[in-house]
């Protein structure tokens, strides 16, 4: 079965979608009351820690679907808890202009 990618890249005056994951583990500390380590994460979502290394250090992190589905399992969260989609500015709703 071939996997999809998500292209997730910032280009100044471009949208980008950004990862939630650092708030997601906070979250998950605060919940269940103790620290939670990036290699613990690794362990229990079955994603490799480099690769969520990645995705907490570099900005505008590629990565698939799958990566995306095994994270959301394990914090037992929807997409949208864990991805959010910034708008370039020159897309955002502007207010109008002062009569």
């Amino acid at each position: 079965m071939r996997q999809r990618r998500l292209i997730i890249k910032h280009c100044p005056g471009h949208a980008v979608i950004r990862f939630k994951l650092g708030e997601q583990i906070e979250k998950k500390q605060f919940q269940e009351g103790r620290h939670i380590t990036v290699q613990e994460v690794a362990a229990g979502s079955g994603v490799n820690r480099m690769t969520l290394s990645k995705i907490l250090n570099q900005r505008g992190y590629s990565t698939g679907t799958e990566i995306v589905d095994k994270l959301c399992r394990y914090f037992g969260c929807p997409v949208g808890d864990l991805l959010e989609y910034v708008p370039d500015e020159a897309e955002s709703p502007r207010a109008p202009p002062p009569a």
